[in-house]
């Protein structure tokens, strides 16, 4: 597990900031976009997919804001928005699954 995914799972927004800020200072735009954003831990989730997991909507929304300015729409698509999990589930489901409905109805608008 990255330090972005403990970020993501508590709900720290400033620290995935200050992760942030440092990387775009620190990395190339295909390690920033590799790594931070589309980087998974050792069950193969993204930041942006265990911060949907539970809960953290202004986590997903920051992730989501950052990878409009470093991914391709594909890769926003098939590797951040529809990546899934162990279980096969995408983040959309898991939220729904959750009662998570904010991050049901967020993920789904971006999907419209």
């Amino acid at each position: 597990m990255t330090a972005c995914h403990v970020a993501a799972y508590r709900g720290k927004q400033e620290v995935l900031q200050k992760i942030w800020n440092w990387a775009t200072e620190n990395l190339t735009a295909e390690e920033l976009s590799n790594k931070l954003l589309l980087g998974t831990d050792n069950e193969g989730l993204t930041a942006c997919y265990v911060a949907a997991r539970w809960g953290k909507l202004d986590i997903v929304w920051k992730i989501w804001e950052w990878a409009n300015k470093y991914l391709a729409t594909e890769e926003m698509n098939n590797k951040l928005l529809l990546s899934t999990d162990n279980e096969g589930m995408t983040a959309i489901q898991k939220g729904a699954e959750r009662g998570k409905r904010d991050i049901f109805r967020q993920i789904w608008n971006w999907c419209n």
